[in-house]
C-alpha cells in the first residue's frame, strides 16, 4: 500500500511542530505541507491529491468545521483542537478521528492507524480492475455499460464527473477519486485534481499540458511527474 499523503492546517507554530515531529516518526505518513489557514489549503488540494488532513478548528479566516463543510469529497480528516465540544459535529462530519491537545504520540499512532486501517479495508472493492475491459456507472437513473478502450479523458465538475468517451459523453454523480479506483492503473493516469487521461489517447504533451483527441487538459503541479514516468 502507498504512503498516506497528509497535510497540517494549523495556526499555532508549537502545534505545527508536534504534529510535524509524530508524521516524521510514522513510516506510512508523508507530510505533503503545513497551512495557517484554511484558504491557502483550500487552494493546494484543488491542484494536490491528499489522504489525509490534520485540521484545527479554531483558524483565521475560516473555522475548522465550516472549512469541512465546503469540500465535496473531503479525504480522511483528524481533528486537533484544545476544544471538546466540537467532537459531536465533527463525527457528524464523519472526521476519522478527534484528538485534543495536547496528545501524545501513542494517542496519535492509534488515530492515524485508523486512516490506514480504512484504506485497506477499502482495497478489495477496486483491487483488480485489470481483469474486465469495461464498468457499469450510475446515469440517469440507470447503469451504463462505458468501456475502457473508448475512454479518452475524464473530467470532475463538483459533485459529478463527465465522462468523454470515443462515442458520447455521460455524466455520473461521483468523485473523480471515486472513479479513479475503478479505473486500471496501466490504462489510466490522473494528470490533475480534475483530470483522469487515458494513456492510448495521449497525442503529445509538455510539461503544462496533455493533448488527447484534440483536446488540451492542463497537468497539475502535483501530477507532472505522472506525466515524466509514462
Amino acid at each position: 500500500m502507498s504512503n498516506i499523503k497528509c497535510i497540517i492546517i494549523e495556526d499555532e507554530p508549537l502545534a505545527v511542530k508536534v504534529l510535524s515531529d509524530y508524521i516524521l516518526q510514522v513510516p506510512f505518513l508523508e507530510l505533503q505541507g503545513t497551512f495557517k489557514d484554511a484558504i491557502r489549503a483550500t487552494d493546494f488540494l484543488r491542484e494536490n491529491d491528499t489522504n489525509l488532513i490534520f485540521l484545527d478548528i479554531h483558524l483565521p479566516k475560516l473555522k475548522g468545521m465550516a472549512f469541512l463543510k465546503t469540500l465535496p469529497h473531503p479525504p480522511a480528516v483528524i481533528i486537533t483542537t484544545a476544544y471538546h465540544q466540537y467532537a459531536v459535529e465533527g463525527f457528524n462530519l464523519n472526521v476519522t478521528d478527534y484528538l485534543l491537545k495536547p496528545f501524545d504520540f501513542e494517542r496519535f499512532l492509534v488515530a492515524v492507524t485508523r486512516v490506514k486501517t480504512g484504506q485497506r479495508d477499502k482495497q478489495p472493492l477496486h483491487e483488480h480492475p485489470e481483469t474486465k475491459d469495461y464498468l457499469f456507472l450510475n446515469v440517469q437513473k440507470k447503469k451504463v455499460k462505458i468501456l475502457f478502450a473508448e475512454i479518452v479523458y475524464i473530467e470532475s465538475q463538483r459533485e459529478y464527473i463527465k465522462i468523454i468517451t470515443t462515442k458520447k459523453e455521460y455524466i455520473s454523480k461521483m468523485s473523480t477519486n471515486e472513479i479513479e479506483h475503478l479505473l486500471p492503473v496501466h490504462l489510466f493516469k490522473r494528470i490533475h485534481r480534475s483530470f483522469i487521461v487515458s494513456i492510448s489517447k495521449i497525442e503529445s504533451y509538455t510539461a503544462e499540458a496533455v493533448e488527447v483527441n484534440g483536446v488540451s487538459i492542463p497537468i497539475g503541479r502535483g501530477y507532472r511527474d505522472v506525466i515524466e514516468n509514462l
